[in-house]
């Protein structure tokens, strides 16, 4: 029923972490500049999105009433 935490159990997770903080720190992490470019480049991006599909869904909800 109760399982048995051996020390392997436990080296395994500390070498679980190590790998994932090694892997960590090969991350190229993006200046502040470039940050900022991306971010703005997102919410444009959703914006037109959104707008797109809000002018699409008035189309398509006309043409429905139009045609019911």
């Amino acid at each position: 029923m109760g399982e048995n935490t051996s020390g392997a159990a436990v080296k395994e997770k500390k070498s679980r972490f190590k790998t994932l903080k090694a892997e960590f720190k090969k991350v190229i992490w993006p200046d502040r500049k470039k940050a900022v470019k991306q971010t703005i480049a997102v919410i444009l991006a959703s914006v037109f999105v959104g707008v797109f599909i809000a002018i699409l869904d008035t189309v398509i909800q006309f043409g429905l009433g139009f045609i019911l």
